[in-house]
């Protein structure tokens, strides 16, 4: 019985690796050419409110292009970008992209206290988790969760984002609303606090 369950494991596992690499990084970089002109051309956008894609999760980047696409994450600035991809160019794609190393930027030293207090600890009295325990102590993120690496996004880009979950103008965080139920507590100082902290993670 033991066997047969090591089997069914080890197959599941291999079956979920073949499908979260399903994409083909040197044939998404041929397909990028229009992302560059926001994302720049390894993924890492110079302008503050366009995000960095370089090193983000594979997963979650298909999950991201497929919920614009399909009008269930909606961002102006997308649209029409998306709609003419196929499944296999929204994968490798993702794949060039996660495939690329993210540069990281710097705190500003007045929100480094409260940036780290909320990123690292949370805030148990009002009901905070730790971003680090979903997005890992060094903003990595979690690929196999499709939780987003964080660290050295643009501070403008993470402020907009937390924002939108908090008013609910960004709904894609699925049926638990996760993200929706932590920004909904955060101030605009934490928000500003956390976005220029998640800027120098690393």
């Amino acid at each position: 019985m033991k066997k047969i369950i090591l089997s069914l494991v080890v197959s599941l596992g291999v079956s979920g690796v073949v499908q979260a690499g399903s994409g083909d990084p040197q044939a998404g970089k041929e397909k990028t050419a229009v992302c560059a002109a926001c994302h720049g051309p390894t993924g890492n956008s110079m302008a503050p409110n366009f995000p960095k894609l370089a090193g983000q999760g594979e997963g979650y980047l298909v999950k991201q292009i497929q919920d614009i696409k399909s009008g269930e994450r909606k961002v102006l600035e997308m649209t029409g970008m998306v709609d003419n991809l196929s499944d296999q160019d929204i994968a490798d794609i993702s794949a060039f992209y996660a495939s690329q190393a993210v540069s990281v930027g710097q705190v500003d030293p007045k929100h480094i206290a409260l940036g780290a207090k909320l990123y690292r600890g949370g805030d148990v009295d009002r009901g905070i988790p730790a971003c680090s325990s979903c997005h890992s102590p060094t903003g990595k993120g979690n690929s196999l969760a499709k939780f987003p690496l964080l660290s050295g996004q643009h501070p403008d880009y993470i402020g907009k984002t937390l924002r939108d979950f908090r008013e609910g103008d960004r709904v894609n965080d699925g049926d638990t609303k996760i993200m929706r139920t932590i920004a909904e507590k955060l101030s605009n100082k934490e928000i500003d606090a956390l976005a220029s902290y998640i800027n120098g993670l690393h």
